[in-house]
């Protein structure tokens, strides 16, 4: 850490008031109404060399897609008080109430992504961080121009418009590759709640100007929605607000709405309703009822009803509600991912209808299976008919006719694919 940055740092902490909780201390049972409060507390930026950067996955999530992760910063300067990264597991710091004032910034970023990504299989990366903090230190723009550079495709979830900034790389990795950026919305202006949602959301950029952003990313040609995360009860799970935001999403050249229910764990949990008490005396009993202690995701099937009537809303503005899939060019696994794909959707949708989990999985299972499956499903298909497509693992014959099908829906014409055989 530079001299100048740990005189910040320090007269920060200095600073802090006597009321100050220390570790560990319940956020319940305190006023909190110094938390977004420009006296109380001024960011200040660590700067670290970080040992690693590439958080790496078996195989991609059925959500975003993404085989691997990397992030220039630690701590969020937005500061959204529902944002799940303060769970213990997440944040990075001792004190959760750091996590919107202390940046961590990993100088080394660029130059540790190159030596990881030399060392493993070209896949979708998320990466991006566009918070104020990227104004000054340009980490994000550095680390594009490695995945530029060494053909990796990227996936960027942002809260703020200048990403923007960065279209030309955007682009170059787009015609290379493969570009997503999704736009983490919860509201629109037009939204009944749309202040206290802004509220939640402290220095976040307004909606209008992430859709806006969004607008001019789908005129680039990038593969651009609405990453509609976390989906606040009684706030943004109302039918006006829900239509609201698949509107402009549509409207604004988004191609998906995809949306997920508010999670709350230890700190973090203890962080928001400490919020609620203090800000949101209103909302805080009905948030108690549906996460009682020991909860994670809320109680009761609304979240399933809120994702029902947004499927329907996406279908009826033509646009999805899943991410759909990127694919890098000339990839030759390409139709085994979109079965993948069409699977991973099919496990969504009895989710949200309330299928047994025991078919759940089943179909998860088949999905990872042909995920790992290095050989062409075509080609499988083509020489050893359904008997191919059982012979892989987690494949019984009911889902071997169902692969049979996407299959015939995604393939190329037999006459470029040869003949199966029965």
């Amino acid at each position: 850490m530079s001299h100048a940055v740990r005189q910040r740092v320090s007269a920060s902490r200095a600073s802090r008031p006597k009321s100050w909780p220390g570790p560990g201390h319940s956020l319940d049972a305190r006023p909190i109404s110094w938390y977004n409060s420009p006296v109380a507390r001024r960011t200040v930026f660590e700067s670290c060399r970080a040992k690693s950067i590439l958080n790496k996955h078996k195989r991609p999530d059925h959500w975003f897609w993404i085989r691997y992760t990397a992030y220039p910063y630690k701590g969020c300067q937005h500061r959204c008080l529902f944002c799940y990264c303060r769970e213990r597991k997440y944040c990075p710091f001792e004190d959760v109430n750091d996590f919107g004032y202390v940046i961590q910034i990993k100088e080394n970023a660029p130059e540790l992504l190159r030596r990881a990504l030399s060392r493993v299989t070209v896949d979708l990366l998320g990466t991006g961080d566009y918070q104020a903090a990227e104004r000054k230190f340009g980490l994000s723009r550095r680390m594009l121009e490695v995945c530029l550079e060494l053909g990796f495709p990227i996936s960027v979830l942002e809260r703020s418009p200048l990403v923007l900034r960065d279209v030309d790389l955007l682009q170059e990795i787009n015609d290379k590759t493969v570009t997503v950026v999704m736009f983490s919305i919860i509201h629109t202006p037009d939204s009944p709640y749309c202040e206290r949602i802004t509220e939640m959301e402290c220095l976040a950029p307004p909606p209008e100007k992430r859709f806006a952003a969004m607008e001019k990313l789908a005129k680039a040609g990038i593969l651009t929605g609405t990453c509609m995360m976390p989906v606040l009860p009684q706030l943004c799970d109302n039918e006006a607000n829900l239509q609201s935001v698949v509107k402009w999403t549509a409207g604004h050249g988004g191609q998906f709405v995809m949306a997920g229910d508010l999670t709350l764990a230890d700190q973090q949990r203890d962080f928001f309703f400490g919020i609620l008490q203090e800000r949101f005396p209103d909302l805080l009993e009905h948030y108690r009822r549906l996460y009682p202690p020991g909860s994670y995701g809320p109680a009761g099937g609304n979240w399933r009803r809120t994702a029902l009537r947004l499927h329907e809303l996406c279908q009826q503005y033509g646009i999805s509600d899943r991410l759909p899939r990127p694919m890098i060019r000339g990839d030759k696994r390409t139709l085994n991912k979109r079965v993948v794909e069409a699977l991973a959707n099919r496990v969504y949708m009895m989710e949200l209808t309330g299928e047994a989990n025991h078919r759940l999985w089943a179909y998860r299972k088949a999905a990872w299976a042909i995920e790992d499956t290095p050989q062409d499903l075509g080609l499988i298909y083509s020489q050893m008919g359904l008997k191919g497509l059982q012979s892989i693992e987690n494949v019984g014959p009911q889902l071997a006719q169902m692969v049979e099908g996407l299959l015939r829906r995604l393939a190329p014409p037999p006459s470029q694919q040869g003949t199966p055989k029965e």
